[in-house]
């Protein structure tokens, strides 16, 4: 059958192959969004399936709720890549219980002073934002569970959909611990960012409304539209 063929066909390809394939197609990972005149950086995490081996049951082992031999490894992988391009920058793979954060982090070497780093809910964290300021890296990132801002909170209205907040650094003992405590000291007791209100229309779907927290802080070089279309193409 044609399915059993393309299997065929794919096992047959060497996977040193892959990754001179993946090396080269990084040449144009340079390119530079043309709404912003940046390198629009996003991740993306997704799951996958191995071959049911011993070696990778052990590394990365079955869910739980199946029975021995009745189900795959299971991976978890996080990638990166250039939003106008769409090339692939790097990748990580980890077992099931690896989040896509810690795995982003193992790919920081990825991120070049001036790229502007896209992430979905996922990716919000106080310590992640902090540090790629520090590599002079902005984001845009979905709010998560943390509640809007309000009006009377912000600390500058630009907009009914558009706030000027400050997001302080976090003050549980348990959440500082789990981050190099050299790092954790270097980071600012807060960091400001703009709250930007942004409605999805879709046909046919409910309206979702979503808020999304950047460190583009500069209105009128950056306007919320702008950044909303630009969250909405990595979306």
């Amino acid at each position: 059958c044609g399915h059993c063929a393309y299997c065929q066909a794919r096992k047959r390809l060497p996977e040193n192959l892959l990754h001179t394939i993946f090396q080269q197609s990084q040449t144009q990972k340079q390119s530079q969004h043309p709404l912003v005149e940046r390198r629009v950086i996003c991740a993306d995490g997704t799951g996958l399936t191995a071959a049911d081996t011993p070696d990778n049951q052990a590394q990365w082992p079955q869910q739980t709720n199946q029975k021995d031999g009745c189900g795959f490894p299971q991976l978890r992988l996080c990638g990166m890549f250039n939003l106008h391009s769409g090339i692939a920058l790097s990748y990580c793979i980890g077992n099931k219980h690896s989040h896509e954060l810690p795995l982003l982090r193992e790919q920081e070497g990825s991120f070049q002073k001036n790229d502007i780093f896209i992430g979905d809910k996922g990716f919000i964290c106080y310590y992640d934002q902090a540090r790629l300021l520090q590599k002079g890296v902005d984001s845009i990132v979905a709010l998560a569970r943390r509640k809007p801002v309000s009006f009377t909170q912000a600390d500058a209205v630009i907009s009914d959909d558009d706030l000027l907040i400050t997001v302080p650094k976090f003050t549980s003992r348990a959440a500082q611990n789990r981050y190099p405590k050299e790092i954790w000291d270097s980071l600012p007791e807060s960091i400001n960012m703009r709250q930007i209100k942004v409605s999805i229309n879709i046909p046919g779907y409910r309206t979702t409304t979503v808020y999304l927290l950047t460190t583009l802080l500069d209105h009128q070089r950056y306007p919320a539209n702008i950044i909303a279309e630009l969250y909405r193409q990595r979306w």
